[in-house]
């Protein structure tokens, strides 16, 4: 498929998935009241659950999925390995551990948001200060290792803060967080990261097609005039810094930032130029359309966590054993 009829499909079907997102819900708004309410000529009713309730929940989704998808993709062309996701250096298990004790020391929403970022931002320190101990800093195996290291203890040490935790008010709320929700997002949330996450995939964006030059490996990207350790330190740095701001206000969300980019190789090619935008586009569907049934598929609001591992562990083994019959 070229690449430009494949980026207008994902641009069209995200779009379709924000349009059924602002429609579907305890109070359903026609199409043609959404298209009135966004310009201000819709019912009082529509604009307000439109405006404070709906749209800010569909940014988050759409900044949550870009942002993972964008750093799958990334994470697997600098590591050279399609089984590398975002959590790879340990950024979301960091990002929940600060999420869990801002819970546990009753901080107000807006903190707890803030201490995940920074847990996800610190583990990330962590490991690239353990891979440089290891006098390994520039080997890709080290740093893989000791993100797995520092990602488990910081999974135990949540498991720890749950223990110690009120079982009746914030063993809920901890366990709640973890399992991934964008219930009670309000647009201040998204402003709040969106900064980070567009200064994240800033880099991501404009490097892109040196970035696919790191597939080739390291000795190809130098000779073809690239600093493969600088650009790796720089990738790995926007692909954190956008995963950390999206974990730290919709919790831990699995399997988007592994099967996307693999489903968008599908439609545009390995190519990592090309590989980008349209997980991008992917990613943000994908998800407004995992949080859209997640709010509407039953009573009580579903976790994300489950439903993307629901919906991304079957996708996964068709797209292995797709990829076993063409090999």
């Amino acid at each position: 498929m070229r690449i430009a009829t494949a980026l207008l499909l994902l641009a069209g079907l995200l779009g379709i998935a924000m349009l059924v997102a602002a429609v579907v819900g305890p109070y359903r708004i026609p199409p043609l009241e959404v298209v009135s309410a966004l310009f201000g000529h819709g019912p009082k009713a529509a604009e307000t659950v439109l405006w404070r309730i709906r749209l800010p929940r569909i940014l988050a989704a759409l900044l949550a999925g870009a942002a993972l998808a964008a750093a799958g993709a990334a994470y697997q062309a600098v590591f050279r390995n399609p089984l590398v996701s975002p959590d790879i250096l340990g950024v979301s298990s960091g990002a929940g551990l600060g999420a869990v004790i801002g819970i546990l020391f009753g901080l107000p929403v807006v903190l707890i948001q803030l201490v995940g970022f920074a847990g996800g931002l610190a583990t990330v320190a962590a490991v690239a200060l353990l891979a440089r101990t290891l006098r390994g800093g520039g080997d890709v195996l080290v740093l893989v290792l000791a993100g797995i290291v520092v990602g488990a203890l910081a999974g135990a040490a949540i498991s720890l803060v749950k223990v110690l935790a009120d079982p009746y008010d914030q063993l809920p709320a901890i366990t709640f967080w973890l399992l991934g929700s964008l219930a009670g997002i309000k647009a201040a949330d998204v402003l709040a990261v969106l900064p980070a996450v567009l200064l994240g995939l800033a880099p991501l964006v404009a490097l892109r097609w040196r970035i696919g030059v790191l597939s080739l490996g390291e000795d190809e990207a130098r000779a073809l005039g690239v600093e493969a350790r600088r650009l790796r330190a720089i990738v790995i740095a926007g692909a954190t810094l956008a995963t950390a701001a999206v974990v730290a206000i919709a919790g831990i969300v699995g399997w988007v930032g592994l099967m996307v980019p693999h489903m968008a190789r599908l439609l545009v090619g390995p190519r990592f130029d090309r590989l980008l935008p349209a997980s991008i586009l992917l990613g943000a569907a994908f998800m407004v359309a995992v949080d859209t049934l997640a709010r509407t598929a039953a009573r009580i609001e579903m976790p994300l966590g489950v439903l993307t591992a629901a919906i991304g562990g079957p996708i996964f083994v068709w797209l292995l054993a797709r990829s076993r019959r063409l090999s």
